[in-house]
């Protein structure tokens, strides 16, 4: 039966892909990728010899429409990102969003997703917690952190190694000094690494030390 397989790649560590992963990724038709290229070393590690097609943030609105046709007519089709679970700061909602509007089969595996493991290990609540992603670039980023200081959930961030100085420094500024804060970067890589602390401290900790890696930041709720 034709349907949307969406299928988490690993982090890292290419030890963390399922079986179930390699499997699917063998028998359906197509394999959308976010990178063919990054794809490409892993479907040529695992010995996958299924078609990719390139599907990122730049070309997925032009291609919904005919990807929604194929499996209409009964492709299967897998959707991959370059590294984790797709749709998760990373394309594939408008996707899966098209999908169900369509009445197709969407099936998500489980698997690698960066904030699970960074949350786990970051020694904060993790009973509730909020998933904020990457914060705006411009504009919206000081509204948006003036509502999450009142935010009493453990709050779930991405960042780049490049904006790590500039989030700690506003997270300073809205949170408070005190906010405790785990910084996890590189996860499953070999130079896998977490930091934990209050973000005065993690601040003056990555000031000086570049910031190198990509990075998921667990920051404690308001008391």
């Amino acid at each position: 039966m034709s349907k949307l397989y969406i299928v988490p790649t690993p982090i890292g560590n290419l030890e963390d892909i399922t079986l179930r992963a390699i499997k699917v990724l063998q028998e359906v038709d197509l394999i959308l990728a976010e990178d063919t290229r990054t794809s490409g070393k892993l479907l040529k590690h695992f010995e996958i010899g299924t078609q990719m097609h390139s599907h990122h943030m730049h070309n997925e609105h032009k291609m919904v429409d005919s990807i929604v046709k194929r499996i209409q007519v009964g492709e299967t089709i897998a959707l991959i990102s370059d590294a984790g679970t797709p749709a998760i700061s990373d394309p594939g909602f408008l996707l899966t969003r098209a999908c169900v509007e369509k009445g197709i089969d969407v099936e998500c595996l489980p698997g690698a997703t960066a904030f699970v493991p960074a949350l786990v290990n970051s020694g904060l609540p993790n009973d509730k917690f909020v998933f904020e992603g990457f914060l705006p670039v411009k504009k919206g980023r000081q509204t948006r952190l003036i509502f999450l200081a009142e935010e009493t959930r453990t709050m779930i961030f991405y960042e780049s190694p490049h904006k790590l100085i500039k989030t700690l420094t506003q997270f300073a500024e809205y949170f408070g000094e005190e906010r405790k804060i785990s910084v996890s970067r590189e996860l499953t890589k070999l130079y896998e690494e977490t930091i934990r602390g209050s973000v005065k401290e993690l601040l003056s900790h990555f000031e000086s030390k570049l910031p190198k890696g990509e990075f998921v930041l667990i920051v404690e709720g308001k008391k």
